[in-house]
């Protein structure tokens, strides 16, 4: 009933920019965090970035100063400025999402996205 599409992966080289976007839509009545996962190749999934409704932001260590974390609650949407990338980043994100789907009663969701890669080359 909820999906999360995510937007704005690729190939940048060391240094340069992307912007990922994570797009809400279904039955929705608020969102409550949104948060950005990455999982690289033989590792473990980890949070990278999360943002509550209120807009409270908390970061990863290896991210912070260099990825920015936003949202647009009007357009259900979430967004990951990454900058400064390094090799290291490399990796398939993920957009993931505590849904309210209904307030009356109350049901609620936690939602992932399908995925976007993100290759920084050196």
């Amino acid at each position: 009933q909820v999906q999360l599409v995510e937007s704005g992966g690729g190939l940048v080289q060391a240094g340069g920019s992307l912007r990922l976007s994570c797009a809400a839509s279904g039955r929705i009545f608020s969102i409550n965090t949104m948060g950005w996962y990455r999982q690289a190749p033989g590792k473990q999934r980890e949070l990278v970035a999360a943002i509550t409704s209120g807009g409270s932001t908390n970061y990863a260590d290896s991210v912070k100063g260099r990825f920015t974390i936003s949202r647009d609650n009007a357009k259900k949407s979430g967004y990951l400025q990454m900058n400064s990338l390094k090799p290291e980043d490399t990796a398939v994100y993920y957009c993931n999402a505590g849904v309210v789907v209904s307030n009356t009663p109350y049901a609620f969701a936690t939602t992932w996205g399908q995925g976007t890669q993100v290759t920084v080359s050196s």
